[in-house]
């Protein structure tokens, strides 16, 4: 992914950027500010067409944004001036289809999030982490066969968080949905990804994945002894080390320039 200037120069995003996801997989995806997550994420829901290859999702070009592909952001991105049922009920509704199998789709969702009391809430009397189970909820209620999650915990409480990770790895088990998940966060990143992959700055590339026995592990499990299991703190450290050289050595580019 090339981004063209006015002034006639460019930004090269992403370069030489290959991958193939099995069906049910959990993909997170890390990185410095600035290797390309997003940009990757944005042209795998065909908000941005690719400078050079495609993507391909069963055997379909992949051109522009579909509901087959599912996004939930960083914040919730709900419809303020409806309810929680009517922001989960949303996309079934646009697709015609029955009242009654809407009802039953949508509650079963809520259920799932822990959210059947609050149904007939306004989404502002709900907390940040109740409004992150609506989107995940309204997303499912689409039933994609990829959700795509773009930093969908970063805005929360250390808590709220804990429990949303859980929440996810749940999800994935439950309905073994294809998920791809961006995050700044090493830990969040080795807890929800069975595969983890670790980008690269100046172009965006892939430089190092990780198969990972800790969202398995974490599913219906406490979080915490997950991060105490073999394996994890070393991972963890490695990958720190990792992004750490990266950013030093971003740091140290933009020193020369100056």
């Amino acid at each position: 992914m090339r981004f063209d200037l006015p002034n006639g120069s460019s930004i090269q995003a992403l370069k030489d950027v290959s991958l193939e996801l099995k069906d049910g997989e959990l993909l997170s995806v890390l990185g410095p500010s600035g290797c390309g997550k997003t940009t990757l994420l944005n042209i795998l829901a065909g908000f941005l067409a690719p400078t050079d290859g495609k993507i391909v999702l069963n055997g379909n070009t992949v051109a522009g944004p579909g509901p087959e592909r599912g996004m939930v952001f960083q914040s919730g991105a709900l419809f303020e001036w409806m309810d929680v049922r009517a922001n989960v009920d949303f996309g079934p509704r646009m697709k015609g289809m029955p009242k009654k199998e809407r009802d039953q789709i949508t509650d079963h969702l809520l259920e799932t999030v822990g959210l059947a009391d609050f149904k007939d809430k306004a989404v502002y009397e709900l907390s940040g982490g109740m409004q992150q189970r609506v989107a995940l909820a309204r997303c499912l209620a689409n039933e994609p066969d990829v959700i795509l999650m773009d930093e969908p915990l970063g805005a929360l409480d250390a808590l709220t968080r804990e429990k949303m990770q859980g929440l996810v790895l749940d999800l994935w088990k439950e309905t073994g949905k294809t998920i791809i998940l961006i995050t700044h966060s090493v830990e969040e990143a080795l807890l929800l990804g069975e595969r983890l992959l670790v980008m690269a700055p100046r172009p965006g590339r892939i430089q190092k994945e990780y198969r990972l026995p800790f969202a398995e592990r974490g599913v219906g499990s406490d979080l915490r002894l997950v991060k105490k299991s073999e394996g994890f703190a070393e991972t963890r450290d490695e990958i720190l080390s990792m992004i750490w050289e990266m950013e030093e050595e971003i740091m140290g580019r933009s020193e020369d320039v100056a």
